[in-house]
């Protein structure tokens, strides 16, 4: 089967190998467009880096190609015992690699990977541990989200706009990065409705947690057990549970605060009020939240 490039014919059982020569190559040209972030209708996400690319290899995921320079050819025995033999292995330049890459200082090796198509009901199987990213607009934030899930035993996460602020794509360059690989192995569901979400965790029992800063503001609105306002040990976290982080600047829209089962908050020193330290980050509150879930998961006690 011919491939874009004209890669040549394999040789016994070793990997299809093809030089690339012009910046116009189709292949180039579709490597260019994944590791720039963009995304077809097949879904397919560019990877560059060794340790992304070994990642990828390893993730069972279906690999279309790896795309290697003379420098980076350095990296090929490493990678070689996670290569299936049917993905081809292109080589070019390191002049043509810097162009297509989206790092300053490219390692001069990238795969192209179709990531797994996941769906809510495949991320809460029994003891769901699921979260949700609303609006989370930095890509490191969501990378680092996605990291510590996998890190603390999440069973997957899901993406979703808030109002008309969507959710930084978790396979996207600077994302895939943070997330040192996790958003490869860890089930996500990307672009979902919020409202679609909640309602098919309703379905499945799992119990809602609302992320929020300790606010007076809020605090006056604890009043009754729909509004409560926990910490994280406060919750028993061994039952199927989602935790809803929101965005970097405005937080969670208040409907969704309003229909979570429970507000959670992550206290602080006294001493952070009098050096201006206002609220985590969404990267670091969700960590310690998912730390935590992890923790009595593990324990098997508060």
């Amino acid at each position: 089967m011919a491939h874009p490039g004209g890669s040549t014919a394999r040789q016994s059982n070793q990997p299809d190998s093809s030089a690339i020569t012009s910046r116009e190559n189709r292949w180039l040209k579709r490597f260019r467009a994944a590791l720039s972030g963009e995304r077809g209708e097949d879904g397919i996400v560019g990877v560059e880096g060794v340790r992304l690319v070994e990642a990828a290899l390893g993730s069972g995921l279906p690999v279309e190609a790896l795309l290697v320079s003379d420098s980076g050819a350095r990296h090929l025995p490493r990678v070689a015992p996670l290569l299936a033999s049917q993905v081809p292995v292109l080589h070019t330049s390191d002049k043509l690699f810097a162009g297509v890459a989206d790092t300053k200082s490219p390692q001069g090796i990238a795969a192209l990977v179709h990531p797994r198509q996941a769906t809510i009901e495949s991320l809460l199987p029994g003891t769901a541990l699921l979260v949700a990213l609303v609006g989370v607009q930095d890509p490191g934030n969501v990378g680092t989200i996605i990291r510590a899930a996998e890190a603390f035993g999440a069973t997957g996460a899901a993406t979703c706009p808030s109002d008309s602020v969507g959710t930084a794509d978790p396979f996207a360059p600077k994302a895939l990065r943070a997330s040192a690989g996790s958003a490869l192995r860890l089930p996500i569901v990307h672009g979902v409705s919020s409202t679609i979400l909640m309602a098919q965790l309703r379905m499945f029992h799992v119990t809602i947690y609302a992320a929020v800063a300790a606010t007076e503001e809020f605090a006056q609105q604890a009043s009754d057990k729909a509004s409560a306002f926990l910490r994280p040990w406060d919750i028993d976290w061994k039952i199927p549970a989602a935790i809803l982080i929101g965005n970097e600047g405005s937080g969670l829209p208040a409907e969704l605060v309003r229909a979570a089962d429970a507000r959670v908050y992550i206290p602080q020193a006294e001493t952070t009020a009098r050096v201006g330290i206002e609220s985590l980050n969404a990267a670091m509150a969700a960590s310690v939240l998912l730390y935590e879930a992890m923790r009595q998961r593990s324990s098997g006690r508060k």
